[in-house]
């Protein structure tokens, strides 16, 4: 049912919201004055946790999109949560629906979702592989594609996008190549449906894609492993809000600034005027330096020859042009 008062403030669904990074995004972009949608797949009881054991630790399956959806609306912030699972292409399609349907538009649409699978191929189950496709770029592919619609009904073209993958480059996909396959997609996406929106000329100028990704290891359910077995792990660990000020960055930013930026959340920062000093708060551990798990540079992706791409094809106008023969 459609709202009969739409809020004044900029939508932002975030798909993978329940924990670890995709928590905090939703709180950041709340205390950002962002009306938040809150999704993923597990849902809870937030209000049957009395108020002494809340909020649940952020990186255990106790914090689920209704306990953060009351985080967020205990700091006076307006939130809600709808559940999804996004190897559901019919629900993601459903979500984004809902929510404009409900909040009255779609600003911002950012893709959390991802199942994580690091090993070799020959130790990589092919049911976890297809597994990892659904969850990584068919996903996102599905949520881009129900959100589009409603960013080009809107004046002007406008809506943004942002997604959890990162620059592409050799070493990413060592030791983990089935994970690699399907997250390097999700930034070849960001790639090409940049394009696209370059292609559309004055029509696309409000709207972007970009892609975000870690220079240091986040503390998260997956690092909370890796510190029960070494505690020296947490020196190297930043807390989650550096993401989500990346995030922030991104969104104020010009669309023409960030479209098809595959960039990382500390180099980005810097970019923006973010001094070294800056970056201590977000220390696990005070003093510590945390180990930077990035390159320092990126290979190019263009070619000398970028825009001498000979005939252009487009599949869908050669299927109607044999439906008139």
């Amino acid at each position: 049912m459609a709202t009969t008062n739409p809020p004044k403030q900029p939508v932002a669904l975030i798909i993978g919201a329940s924990r670890g990074i995709g928590r905090q995004l939703a709180l950041s972009l709340a205390q950002a004055h962002y009306t938040v949608v809150v999704s993923a797949k597990t849902t809870s009881d937030a209000s049957a946790i009395p108020a002494a054991q809340f909020p649940p630790d952020p990186n255990s399956p106790q914090s689920t999109i209704n306990t953060v959806v009351r985080e967020i609306r205990e700091l006076g912030h307006t939130a809600l949560a709808l559940p999804c699972d996004v190897r559901d292409t019919a629900a993601v399609t459903a979500l984004v629906d809902e929510t404009v349907s409900r909040l009255g538009s779609l600003d911002v649409l950012i893709y959390n979702s991802g199942a994580i699978w690091w090993s070799a191929v020959a130790t990589t189950p092919l049911k976890r592989f297809q597994l990892m496709q659904r969850v990584n770029p068919e996903g996102l592919y599905a949520a881009v594609a129900a959100a589009l619609p409603h960013f080009m009904a809107r004046q002007g073209n406008r809506g943004r996008v942002v997604v959890v993958s990162p620059p592409i480059y050799s070493r990413f996909f060592r030791g983990k190549t089935a994970y690699a396959v399907g997250k390097v997609g999700m930034s070849v996406l960001t790639k090409g449906l940049a394009m696209d929106f370059q292609r559309m000329g004055e029509e696309g100028k409000g709207l972007s894609i970009t892609s975000l990704w870690p220079g240091a290891s986040i503390e998260s359910a997956a690092t909370e492993r890796a510190v029960r077995a070494d505690q020296d792990v947490r020196r190297d660990l930043r807390k989650p809000e550096i993401y989500g000020d990346a995030v922030l960055e991104i969104l104020r930013a010009e669309t023409a600034v960030v479209n098809g930026r595959l960039l990382v959340d500390e180099d980005w920062l810097r970019e923006r005027g973010w001094g070294e000093d800056d970056f201590d708060r977000y220390n696990v551990v005070e003093g510590a330096k945390p180990r930077r798990i990035m390159p320092r540079t990126f290979p190019a992706l263009e070619v000398e020859e970028q825009d001498d791409e000979g005939r252009r094809v487009d599949s869908v106008k050669m299927r109607e042009g044999r439906s008139k023969l």
